[in-house]
């Protein structure tokens, strides 16, 4: 299991920077993924994380698992809220904020979708549920 959490850090740690230097690289206008094969590998790495984090083996803790889902929630609002052009009307940073916030909601969207699933089963799964489905792993 500690295997699953030290890859699951990684990935998510790979992910963000991926995110990160393309979102400058995009930003900049060096460079623009037309064929999607940059945010194809991050929505493959955020789904890797969020499920290795589904099955408790990945590097999201079930108590930051709120936290997780919240912030993912704001980046992603922020992303779409990015595509509107408001944001990359700011001069000089406007363009990298809207590309950076756009590929790390690319590469976060997939885990928090995965992980919102499994917070609504665990709010409301009852014992009956539980003799039925066996308890996944803390």
């Amino acid at each position: 299991m500690d295997v699953f959490r030290k890859i699951g850090s990684w990935l998510f740690l790979i992910g963000i920077l991926i995110a990160v230097i393309v979102g400058l690289i995009t930003g900049a206008k060096f460079w623009t993924d037309t064929s999607g094969y940059v945010t194809l590998l991050l929505a493959i790495l955020g789904f890797v994380v969020g499920a290795l984090t589904f099955f408790a083996v990945g590097n999201i803790t079930p108590e930051k698992v709120p936290t997780f889902l919240l912030g993912a929630l704001l980046l992603v609002g922020i992303g779409t809220a990015g595509s509107t052009n408001w944001f990359a009307e700011v001069n000089i940073i406007g363009p990298y904020f809207t590309s950076i916030a756009g590929m790390l909601a690319i590469f976060v969207a997939p885990a928090a979708g995965i992980l919102a699933i499994r917070a609504i089963w665990d709010a409301g799964k009852t014992k009956e549920i539980e003799r039925v489905i066996p308890k996944l792993p803390k």
